[in-house]
C-alpha cells in the first residue's frame, strides 16, 4: 500500500472489502448517509464540550489524535461509499462546489467580471 494512495484506489478498496463480506445490500444510498451522519457526529463527540484552544491541540495527545484520525477515515469511508453507490465524483463535485462559492462569496475586494 501506497503512503498516499489515490481516490480511485481507496474506492476500489472499498467496494472490495464490502464485496467480499457480501455487503452490498446494505450500500444502498439511504444507509450510506445514515452511516455518514453516525460517524460524523462521531467525530463531533470528540470536541463536544472541548474550548477552542482545547480543540486547536486535539492532536496533542496520541490517544486522542488516534480517534480523530479513525473517525475522519470512517467519515471519508463512507462518503465515498455513497459517492461510488450513487455515481459522483466526489472531487469534481467539490471543485464545482468551490466555483459556485466563489462566484457567491467573492473576496473583499475582488472585482466581478460581469
Amino acid at each position: 500500500m501506497t503512503e498516499h494512495p489515490d481516490l480511485a484506489g481507496l474506492q476500489r478498496r472499498l467496494a472490495e472489502f464490502a464485496a467480499a463480506r457480501d455487503w452490498q445490500p446494505y450500500h444502498t444510498p439511504k444507509n450510506l448517509v445514515a452511516a455518514l451522519s453516525v460517524e460524523a457526529s462521531e467525530l463531533v463527540e470528540i470536541f463536544q464540550w472541548l474550548t477552542p484552544e482545547e480543540s486547536a491541540r486535539v492532536m496533542d495527545d496520541p490517544g486522542t489524535a488516534h480517534r480523530v484520525r479513525d473517525e475522519v477515515a470512517d467519515v471519508l469511508a463512507y462518503l465515498l461509499q455513497f459517492c461510488e453507490v450513487l455515481g459522483i465524483d466526489p472531487l469534481a463535485a467539490l471543485s464545482a462546489k468551490i466555483d459556485r462559492n466563489e462566484h457567491r462569496f467573492p473576496a473583499p475586494g475582488a472585482q466581478d467580471g460581469s
